[in-house]
């Protein structure tokens, strides 16, 4: 473990200050530059993203401080569009001669695209926005010195290892910022300030005699909050109770295969969610335009409007206003305001995850502020937004859901998971899994796993809890595009039932 002298050693070279009040208000002078350049070269419409990224993280592993990492990232990217091609190009020198070369380069990217380009692109109507937008945290995660940081996350470790057969843990805390500044030549000028948290450990229980080992992680979702979301949530006592069920998974049976009905948990459900229902509904990789990384979609237009994709029970809204979703944000990386959507309602598939340049590719479907990069030195492209599964008016509970269940498995936690390219044929393991008979829970199973086809999967859930169950889970890590990017993006949803899964033993047979 690093001592404090050590600890504040590396603390004085974290370089995360806030930009100051000249760097903001330069902004708007790069901006008016920049659309002045690029309207003298010909351009019909231009845009600057001027964003400063920080992250940080402090990572653990049993009573020592592995590592302390920290980075910023400061520059700019300008996209021009001329002739209906666009054109690109980033820099994080900020001189005007750099601005000026950075919009030629622009510049000359969209005349050359523009020779081999096919279709001309069109962009929906959008109107000029000015606006300050700062996502809800409380506590900048920051401001917290790296010690205070440490001994939680020592504490986090040490709960875990009180527990008789945990032979290892690791631990971390992370948080990033986003300073983020968008200019348009429409005349919009947008700045937006965005704060993410996460806390996640891992705890392993070790069986040296049969060698076996088992592994159960923190059920904690990274969150759109600040530091008060890790203080908030009981990390210490959950590694606690993590290790004493990892230690119980080294003792519980295999699951007998078979075709189960699946009461699943908030905490994995949003997994399948993502990949089940949010890159389906992706427009560019139902049309093809995404299918290097991780494929395109069975979700097709001509299914759009009549397509069967679940049960009545299933509502999934794409939303970028969600309270403290990852992907929530005032406006997109096209400075248009930020949506809340269906894409399936009663069941029934209803529309896409779209961008302004994508409206009227598909007859009827409109532009739903999409747009992303996750650098200044990224090209913008359709990202995915909250999509999750809306409980509607339900007023059901977890544990009526659960009472009428004969012979199931209550899945916790997300696991490993298999989707096909197409997002067609699916399998989802979990973190804990724990037997259900006659409507009641009773003994814990190990190396579960259910595989389905996404339509008959969706069909088969009968029921979901009410509101007040609703739990967001998500991740840092979405990624897509070519070279990729990541972004960050969350998944609501209930307790939920889908009845007659397929579920397979993962287990090796010694």
């Amino acid at each position: 473990m690093l001592n404090r002298r050590e600890l504040l050693a590396v603390a004085a070279t974290v370089p995360l200050a806030r930009l100051s009040a000249a760097e903001k208000a330069d902004r708007d002078r790069l901006a008016d530059m920049a659309m002045e350049l690029a309207k003298k070269a010909g351009a019909e419409y231009a845009d600057l993203r001027v964003s400063r990224y920080d992250n940080e993280g402090i990572f653990t592993r049993e009573r020592q401080v592995q590592n302390v990492s920290s980075s910023s990232s400061y520059g700019y990217g300008i996209r021009v569009l001329k002739k209906g091609a666009w054109g690109f190009s980033a820099t994080n020198d900020f001189r005007e001669e750099a601005l000026a070369q950075a919009v030629r380069n622009s510049i000359e990217i969209a005349e050359a695209n523009g020779a081999i380009q096919t279709r001309p692109v069109h962009l929906a109507p959008l109107k000029a926005y000015t606006a300050k937008w700062k996502s809800a945290y409380e506590i900048d995660p920051f401001t917290i010195p790296i010690e205070r940081k440490v001994d939680l996350l020592m504490k986090v470790n040490a709960a875990a290892l009180a527990t008789k057969g945990v032979s290892f843990v690791n631990s971390y805390v992370r948080a990033v910022r986003e300073d983020r500044y968008f200019a348009s030549s429409l005349g919009s000028r947008i700045q937006q300030d965005i704060v993410r948290s996460h806390g996640q450990f891992m705890v392993t229980a070790v069986d040296r005699a049969k060698g076996d080992s088992q592994s159960r992680r923190s059920m904690m979702a990274p969150i759109q909050r600040g530091w008060e979301a890790i203080e908030e949530y009981p990390l210490v006592q959950e590694a606690a109770q993590a290790g004493e069920e990892a230690v119980m998974k080294l003792k519980a049976p295999g699951v007998e295969p078979g075709v189960y009905d699946l009461l699943l948990h908030p905490n994995h459900l949003w997994l399948t969610i993502h990949e089940s229902c949010g890159h389906p509904t992706e427009l560019d990789r139902a049309l093809g335009y995404e299918a290097n990384y991780a494929g395109t979609s069975f979700l097709t237009p001509d299914k759009l409007g009549k397509f069967q994709y679940g049960s009545k029970w299933v509502n999934m809204v794409a939303d970028r206003i969600q309270p403290h979703g990852l992907a929530t944000v005032a406006y997109d990386d096209d400075g248009a305001p930020a949506q809340r959507w269906y894409l399936i309602r009663d069941g029934v598939f209803i529309d896409y995850q779209t961008t302004r340049e994508q409206e009227g590719l598909v007859p009827g479907v409109k532009a739903h502020a999409c747009t992303h990069a996750d650098s200044w030195s990224s090209v913008v492209f359709q990202r995915m937004p909250n999509v999750s599964l809306d409980p509607m008016d339900s007023k059901l509970t977890e544990a009526e859901l659960l009472s009428e269940i004969d012979n199931g498995i209550l899945i916790l936690g997300d696991g490993s998971f298999s989707i096909d390219q197409q997002r067609y044929n699916f399998q989802f393991g979990g973190q804990v899994f724990w037997e259900i008979k006659n409507g009641k829970k009773t003994r814990m199973l190990r190396d579960v796993a259910y595989q389905a086809r996404t339509p008959e999967f969706w069909n088969s859930c009968d029921g979901v809890a009410g509101r007040a169950e609703y739990e967001l889970g998500g991740a840092f890590n979405d990624g897509k595009g070519e070279p990729p990017q990541s972004n960050a993006v969350s998944h609501g949803c209930t307790p939920s039932r889908f009845r007659g899964v397929n579920v397979i033993n993962t287990g090796r047979k010694s």
